[in-house]
């Protein structure tokens, strides 16, 4: 009988954890491309499309709020996916001082809109909601279009 209620608990934990991480694979909002600037331009120029980079630091609250609740929205996330190769850039980390010089970033976050050979077709800063930022995207799509 002990056994038998260890194995149903193992079983309920499995179950529960199998749903929980269903849940979480359907709402990944942005997906945001792993890799250097450079990388990025290369996937860029092969599929035609701009790059969305967001310039941000770890202590940023603005950042942080996006990451929460504008990167997250499934809205935002089906026309960013589908329009432009996203990048998320720690401007205190890795390439990100560099960056940081070479675009003048002044402020967090920085959003800009890269042309695949790197160069900047709009850039704006401070965060935005999830209506604001496709906005965002279809101006910067519209005027910008490859």
């Amino acid at each position: 009988m002990k056994l038998f209620k260890i194995t149903g608990i193992f079983a309920l934990i499995m179950m529960l954890g199998l749903a929980t991480s269903g849940l979480k694979a359907q709402d990944t909002g942005i997906q945001f491309f792993q890799g250097t600037l450079a990388q990025a331009q290369a996937k860029a120029k092969a599929e035609k499309k701009l790059i969305f980079m967001d310039a941000y630091t770890v202590w940023c609250g603005p950042c942080k709020w996006m990451a929460a609740n504008t990167f997250t929205d499934s809205e935002v996330a089906a026309y960013y996916n589908k329009n432009f190769i996203n990048l998320k850039m720690d401007m205190e980390k890795g390439e990100g001082p560099g960056l940081a010089r070479k675009y003048g970033v002044r402020a967090y976050p920085t959003l800009y809109f890269l042309n695949p050979d790197g160069t900047v077709a709009h850039q704006v800063m401070g965060g935005r909601g999830p209506d604001d930022f496709i906005k965002l995207g279809k101006s910067v799509i519209k005027d910008h279009a490859l």
